[in-house]
């Protein structure tokens, strides 16, 4: 015997070998191919970077064994767990022999939980582990099987025939012959048992106890159950909720519950081995902050709290995570609406609501996409409180809203199925009941009841705009008229025919234009298409909504929360500007693709026709002026769209963009980029403003395909440091058109400064250039300046708000004057005088000392304001006449108002003169 390693990193096979056979072992060969299979991660999972494995990410979910009379309980709160914990286990304890248990019978594992809980991830890890030795190691093969895949086969086969058909290395292996006691050793795992019809009835499912017997696969399953075939072997089967009864008690030897990550201790392993272990180096500490913000909030028994009791939600807060701290240029192409797109696939995938058990009508022949469903159900109650602002509802409206105009018995059953298994993955109890609540329900005492993760019902909402559930009762009347006509031949009987199964004979006439001005339906079609985007431009550009923080940072707050003062409370009027954002996202060709998969289908002519409508109402918004925070979200919405024709489009309107005291992210800087990208090389901005954004040297270079594409540049207020500056100096001569560059209160020193001005003239075209406030010496500053001066086209220095000598001022104003005739004058401002003259920018000067004091070292700009008044003194001091001395009594006064206010901690008055 020896060891052998796989070629999967961590993982080792023993392969026996003897001197009289060189077969390989079949169950080696099982093993391998099991653990391949099983290793692979889904596409969405591959959007962290790579960094992810099964055996890395894994963390267990609470198991809670159940008797067969409790089996349908499910935990009162995802708080309350101590009670549970002493009957918590795990899945191969579930296959320990109990004093029931009867010699020479397999036992019957059924284990079961709703949408999200970690069903799946567990039956993953299962395999994976028994392949590695490291759990049910008494059973010599496992073999599993999806309950989608055997709903399919239509033939008749046996059981060892259905085995090999998927595992063709176990044809004929000896265990499954049923001779002797052999099938002991084997466990048969099927995955997802509500999928199939089961029937236990003796007259439709037949006895059979031969491996070798045909028989169809549903019926291969009964007799296993029944312990009729293969009775030795043992079954570890998974299930929802509402399929618990397809199965007889008295083939279920233990039950068992999966219940998510009962607390927030589960929860933060789940982050940590998410966004801490497998996280790049560089991101070590951002990742290990967030990490603490996230279980800060937990703890707090948040909303995000209840809704990270399930799984899927832990996944869909590091994926959303992940995408606001963690994108960057090497990183796939990533959007908010394909995160949720993704995640969504990732749980309906393929999950259909069929018929009922014992029917007669073939699985496939009866079924209706169950994300559909959702749309038609919860997608509608999200849009009606996206409409009324609402975030919270009560039991008698989910009634009124998910199951109100239910009336036949099949729709009764999947209402059944839906509530019992789909609904609460949704909608949970709401914690914060305080909150995004009238005054109404909260009198009346009744239970409230929120969206899982705020985005998600604006998602919902707007997939259910988009997918054009909301039309008018006429728009969907006329629809199907026309789908008619479309399908009838020409004879006019039929057509009468066709036009008396959707309306009355009174209103015919109306109707029969559609046959006679086929334009009439496309004009109602387009009205809705048209209401759409001017849904999503009114949305995006509420009046209300200006003050509100850009929609990324309220997707952030709304996971890690609010820590320190709120700036603003929660209100019945709940802003929804991810909605806007949502629907344009899922015009996208990849989300249209993955809806589909889910059997939602996006129409192409709906998408033209929504984004020609969405353009000429953003451009009519963009002529009005913006706040930056609204101006931020309409980058993301243009980003979300990834429509480059579109967003090109758009950005022929606007001239400037300015995000001043936008908190910028990575995210944020690849999304201006991004954006910015697909304007045409002829394009530029008046003006790019990202003052007070808090660049990082890495945000520097995410932003060097914007900096291409503006005249003026502003980064002040930012800590660009010298290390900053060197990476700003490298990405500006790829932009030959920059004439206003302003670095104020960047922290460049004297060194930054010096580099800068060894490189000016590489911008040609430059002709303003501001480091106010930098720490720069008098050396410096008289090299910089020199600089300038023999530069082609610079007329303008700030040098204000740095710590120069009287001396070096009197310097700079001489040097200003050029020394050949290739040179020019610069004007160099360096404090409200000029020598012994008035500055000709004292004004501008001091509005924006005014303006920015608040913000910057009041210690730093008292005393430079100090040193003003010594200027404004000697030069006063120097002048004859009485009208020059007066206007410098004024500069005076206006400086020493301000000098006050910084000295009494009180705001600059913005009238002083």
């Amino acid at each position: 015997m020896e060891a052998t390693p796989w070629p999967v990193s961590g993982f080792y096979c023993r392969k026996f070998t003897t001197s009289n056979s060189s077969e390989p072992d079949p169950i080696e060969i099982h093993k391998r191919k099991l653990f391949l299979w099983f290793s692979h991660l889904p596409q969405e999972e591959k959007q962290f970077g790579g960094f992810f494995s099964p055996e890395t990410m894994h963390v267990d979910p609470l198991i809670l064994e159940r008797d067969a009379e409790e089996r349908a309980g499910l935990l009162c709160s995802p708080f309350q767990t101590q009670t549970h914990c002493n009957r918590s286990v795990t899945v191969e304890q579930l296959f320990q022999h109990t004093d029931t248990w009867s010699e020479g019978r397999g036992l019957n594992v059924l284990i079961y939980g709703a949408v999200g809980t970690g069903k799946s991830t567990v039956v993953r890890k299962l395999v994976l582990d028994w392949c590695a030795g490291t759990t049910l190691s008494h059973f010599q093969l496992l073999i599993p099987f999806s309950c989608e895949d055997l709903s399919q086969l239509s033939k008749v086969t046996s059981l060892r025939d259905l085995v090999s058909r998927k595992y063709l290395h176990l044809k004929k292996h000896p265990l499954l012959s049923g001779e002797g006691n052999q099938a002991k050793n084997v466990l048969f795992l099927f995955n997802g048992m509500e999928k199939m019809q089961l029937d236990f009835r003796i007259g439709a499912s037949e006895l059979c106890s031969d491996p070798n017997e045909g028989l169809p696969p549903s019926v291969v399953v009964v007799n296993l159950l029944r312990k009729y075939l293969l009775p030795e072997t043992s079954i570890l089967i998974t299930t929802r909720l509402s399929a618990l009864d397809c199965i007889p008690q008295k083939y279920v030897t233990r039950y068992a519950q999966i219940c998510g990550f009962n607390d927030p201790s589960r929860q933060r392993a789940y982050f940590t081995s998410r966004l801490l272990k497998q996280s790049d180096t560089a991101y070590n500490q951002e990742a290990q902050d967030l990490v603490e913000l996230l279980y800060l909030n937990l703890q707090r028994e948040s909303q995000l709290a209840a809704a990270c009791f399930l799984p899927s939600y832990c996944w869909l807060t590091c994926a959303t995570l992940h995408f606001l701290h963690f994108t960057n240029t090497k990183a796939p192409i990533r959007t908010l609406t394909g995160i949720y797109t993704s995640f969504l696939r990732l749980n309906f995938g393929g999950e259909v609501l069929g018929t009922g058990a014992g029917t007669n009508m073939p699985i496939q022949e009866h079924q209706s996409s169950l994300m559909l469903y959702v749309v038609r159900t919860v997608g509608k109650l999200a849009f009606e409180g996206v409409t009324y602002k609402r975030t919270s509802f009560s039991e008698a409206e989910l009634e009124q809203w998910i199951g109100g105009k239910t009336k036949t018995d099949e729709e009764l059953r999947q209402l059944a199925m839906f509530r019992t298994d789909v609904l609460d993955f949704f909608l949970a109890p709401s914690i914060e009941s305080g909150k995004c609540i009238s005054q109404d329900l909260r009198e009346n005492n009744e239970r409230q009841y929120v969206f899982a993760v705020p985005a998600m019902q604006e998602y919902l909402a707007a997939l259910y705009v988009v997918l054009g559930e909301n039309k008018s009762a006429l728009e969907k009347l006329t629809n199907k008229v026309s789908v008619a006509i479309g399908q009838a031949s020409e004879d006019v009987n039929a057509l009468v025919n066709i036009f008396s199964k959707f309306i009355p004979l009174r209103i015919f006439a109306v109707f029969n234009l559609l046959k006679l001005f086929p334009k009439l339906y496309e004009k109602i079609s387009s009205l809705n298409k048209g209401s759409i985007a001017r849904t999503m431009a009114a949305e995006l550009f509420r009046t209300e909504d200006s003050y509100n923080e850009d929609v990324l940072d309220q997707v952030e707050q709304s996971l890690l929360g609010v820590h320190g003062p709120q700036q603003q409370q929660y209100s019945e009027r709940q802003p929804f500007e991810l909605y806007p954002i949502f629907m344009g996202g899922l015009l996208h060709y990849g989300n249209r693709v993955l809806l589909q998969q889910l059997g939602c289908s996006i129409q192409s002519t709906t998408v033209a026709q929504i984004t020609r409508a969405i353009r000429k109402y953003l451009v009519r918004e963009l002529n009005k002026p913006q706040p930056p925070e609204e101006l931020m979200d309409l980058l993301v919405l243009l980003y979300e769209f990834q429509n480059p024709r579109l967003t090109a489009e758009v950005l022929t309107s606007i001239r400037a963009i300015r995000l001043t005291n936008i908190r910028m992210t990575s995210l944020k800087c690849f999304i201006l980029s991004s954006v910015l990208s697909c304007t045409p090389a002829s394009y530029y901005l008046e003006e790019l403003d990202l003052s007070s954004c808090l660049l990082t040297n890495d945000m520097l270079q995410m932003l060097w395909p914007a900096f291409r594409q503006t005249y003026s540049l502003k980064l002040c207020d930012n800590p660009l440091l010298e290390s900053g500056v060197q990476i700003l100096v490298e990405a500006l001569p790829e932009n030959q058109s920059l004439t206003n560059l302003s670095l104020m209160h960047t922290g460049l020193g004297d060194e930054g400064v010096l580099d800068m001005a060894k490189r000016l003239q590489q911008h040609k075209r430059l002709q303003e250039l501001n480091v106010a406030y930098n720490n720069i010496g008098d050396d410096a500053a008289l090299f910089l300046v020199d600089a300038c001066r023999e530069h082609p086209s610079i007329q303008t220095v700030h040098l204000y708000l740095n710590p120069l000598s009287k001396v070096a001022k009197q310097s700079l104003y001489a040097q200003g004057v050029p020394r050949s005739h290739s040179g020019q004058r610069v004007k160099v401002l360096a404090s409200v005088t000029e020598g012994t003259d008035l500055s000709e920018n004292w004004h501008p000067i001091l509005s924006v000392i005014r303006e920015n004091a608040s913000s910057w070292d009041q210690q730093h700009v008292i005393q430079q304001l100090k040193v003003f008044l010594e200027d404004l003194e000697w030069g006063h001091q120097q002048q004859q006449s009485l009208w020059k001395r007066l206007h410098f009594r004024r500069v005076e006064k206006g400086v020493r108002k301000i000098l006050k206010m910084l000295e009494n901690n009180l705001p600059p008055s913005k009238n002083n003169d």
